[in-house]
């Protein structure tokens, strides 16, 4: 296979080795997936039976459950809407067990002041997690544990050191 070109995977998602899409791990791209499952099967029941109980309540105008459960349907919709885009355009990326930090890895910084955190670079929101396309996830796609990176945030540029990479 030629470098840029994908081969189709299941469900539409691409596997390739190049950065045209929002590039997920499996385990991430899992993770979107049941989360869209919730959202079409188990959160739109609940929130299409809220609804139904509401009606009962009376006046549609001043009934403020119908309403309620109605913006709660149009939040749902739009999620919906968007993690169905999101694993549509994923290309998964193989974890590659190097020492140098791409999507998936988890990895553990010290600032200046000597203080440690440690992230996991990831698309997909979860505690700990930060964007590959967040500005301390840009400075660290690439480094390797021992690098110092430069990053540029808003309002403030600062340099942290990477004092290891796991995947």
């Amino acid at each position: 296979m030629a470098r840029g070109e994908g081969e189709a995977g299941e469900a539409g998602v691409t596997r390739r080795h190049d950065a045209s899409g929002e590039q997920l791990t499996q385990a991430e791209l899992d993770t979107l997936k049941e989360r869209l499952a919730q959202l079409e099967g188990s959160k739109r029941q609940e929130i299409v039976e809220a609804i139904a109980t509401a009606r009962g309540f009376g006046d549609l105008s001043e009934n403020f459950e119908y309403h309620a459960a109605k913006n709660e349907q149009g939040l749902n919709e739009r999620e919906i809407t968007i993690l169905r885009e999101r694993v549509r355009n994923a290309v998964v990326v193989e974890a590659a067990a190097s020492d140098v930090i791409g999507i998936g890895s988890q990895v553990e910084v010290e600032d200046d002041l000597g203080e440690r955190m440690t992230v996991r670079v990831s698309s997909v929101r979860a505690e700990g997690a930060v964007s590959p396309e967040s500005p301390l996830g840009r400075a660290l796609m690439g480094a390797k544990a021992g690098d110092k990176v430069t990053v540029r945030a808003p309002r403030t540029t600062y340099v942290a050191r990477v004092v290891s990479v796991s995947w």
